[in-house]
């Protein structure tokens, strides 16, 4: 959403804060068996008579692949050139499972801007063989490929997708890589200098065994970002019928690399743009074929329906609000913590997303100053500071892992607005936003759910932090507790 900043030099990893990764993955379990052997109900426990939140194994939903955010247009340059002290703040409050918020998915920026592109210089016809810059030369990849290795070696974090927000600028119809233009070749836009769609997906490749052969494998790579908009940094229109017809080029590019990377589409500016470009790829059979993830924005549009006819994975890629920066958990404004709880409830039962990013993990206050991250990183004065959108995600990214299936949830409490997930392991979260201005006594019942004898509540409000709370007993599948005014409440029950 930004132009890029100044380019830093490339430093070399150097691993030098946390645990490793395994024990990451541990320590949440290991901390919750040690304090369940103690657990007793103090005001909660086991609930008695029929209980507000129903939660049900048997009834499925989608499949979970996880949350994350971006450190797109240099902003991982800033974090990666900061001192080890601020590296070690805001990477530990965006992917720690104990401390921050776990989050489990990177979504990168493939640059086409000039300095920053691994494709700089047109060959001299599409067929013609290209040159390209290794990530090294290009300050490894404004960052972007440093951060992934770095969260991939500390936390564990291994899902790193990457979009275009434009093609090189001599692949175009308007010669920049600015200010929109067309992909030279798709139907409606004729260049002199011939058809650049072969060699655009060739181009979308190599930046993907770039990252393989660094150790980052793909999950995804788009060719497109809010195709309907050109701006004046990196853009580029693309109609639902032009981005289906590229999209038979994208995916078996892809597919016969010899790379574990798939082709996703399209990172729409919000939902009802979404629904336009899904419905293009359905209607055209090979476009569907290769396209096997959606992906939209909310600005325009926030997700709050199922795409129509689209039986694939949705994932949310990006959404933020843009006023001055407000770290609130709940004042009101669309940019506080407890909204963002609203929307990802919203996005993950009204449109049933299988992922959830908010744009930028880190941002700084001389480039943005607004609420477009999650933390605000200042190099001036040595500060990190979170938001209360970052305890929104965490209360939910800790909690619900990659590969968690959501199952069913009711609430007889129209103020409680519930969401469940059965994890891989077998242990079940329950995320329960509080929406009324009073505190809400609430008894659960868990209905084809294996739980162990208690449950852990985690607490984000106003005065706490994605905070553990004294674990609740669970007798005969059922217990209670008095949920916060205003708040967003996480019980995690281990798997018996």
């Amino acid at each position: 959403m930004q132009p890029a900043r100044s380019r830093l030099l490339f430093t070399p990893l150097k691993p030098r804060f946390l645990a490793p990764a395994a024990a990451l993955v541990l320590a949440v379990p290991l901390a919750l068996a040690a304090t369940a052997v103690t657990a007793q109900a103090g005001t909660a426990g086991a609930s008695t008579g029929t209980p507000t939140v129903t939660v049900s194994g048997t009834t499925t939903y989608q499949r979970i692949t996880g949350f994350g955010a971006s450190e797109a247009f240099g902003e991982a340059e800033v974090v990666q050139d900061a001192s080890p002290a601020i590296q070690q703040q805001a990477l530990n409050l965006l992917y720690n499972r104990s401390t921050g918020a776990g989050l489990t998915i990177l979504r990168n920026e493939i640059s086409a801007d000039a300095g920053t592109t691994i494709e700089p210089t047109a060959p001299s016809s599409p067929t013609a063989t290209p040159t390209y810059l290794p990530l090294t030369s290009i300050a490894d990849d404004q960052g972007q490929l440093w951060w992934a290795q770095t969260i991939r070696q500390e936390f564990g974090v291994t899902d790193v997708f990457a979009d275009a927000w434009s093609a090189p600028a001599f692949m175009k119809t308007n010669d920049s890589a600015i200010n929109g233009g067309m992909l030279c070749g798709v139907p409606g836009a004729t260049c002199a200098s011939g058809d650049w769609r072969q060699a655009y997906a060739n181009y979308l490749a190599q930046y993907a065994k770039d990252y393989a052969e660094a150790g980052i494998p793909l999950s995804y790579v788009g060719p497109e970002n809010e195709a309907n908009i050109g701006p004046g940094y990196d853009s580029m229109i693309m109609s639902p019928a032009q981005t289906a017809n590229f999209m038979q080029y994208l995916g078996p590019t892809l597919a016969f690399s010899g790379l574990r990377t798939e082709a996703e589409c399209c990172a729409t500016e919000g939902w009802d743009l979404a629904q336009q470009y899904a419905a293009a790829i359905e209607a055209d059979p090979l476009a569907n074929f290769w396209t096997p993830l959606f992906t939209s924005h909310g600005y325009t549009e926030a997700p709050d329906s199922p795409l129509a006819g689209w039986d694939k994975p949705v994932w949310e890629t990006e959404w933020s609000t843009f006023q001055t920066w407000d770290p609130a958990w709940d004042d009101g404004t669309t940019a506080s913590g407890f909204s963002w709880a609203q929307n990802i409830y919203d996005g993950l039962t009204a449109a049933n997303l299988s992922a959830f990013l908010y744009w930028w993990g880190t941002s700084t206050p001389s480039f943005n100053g607004d609420n477009e991250s999650l933390v605000q990183v200042n190099t001036t004065t040595g500060t990190v500071a979170p938001s209360g959108r970052l305890w929104a995600f965490a209360n939910y990214s800790r909690f619900v892992r990659p590969g968690a299936i959501r199952i069913g949830a009711s609430s007889a409490n129209s103020d409680l607005e519930v969401t469940a997930f059965r994890n891989t392991n077998g242990s079940v979260a329950v995320v329960v936003l509080n929406t009324a201005t009073t505190a809400q006594q609430a008894s659960f019942g868990l209905q084809g759910v294996a739980a162990g004898p208690v449950a852990i509540p985690y607490l984000t409000d106003a005065s706490n932090d994605t905070a553990g709370q004294r674990p609740v007993a669970v007798t005969h599948g059922s217990f209670e507790m008095n949920l916060p005014a205003r708040s967003l409440v996480t019980f995690y029950l281990p798997a018996r």
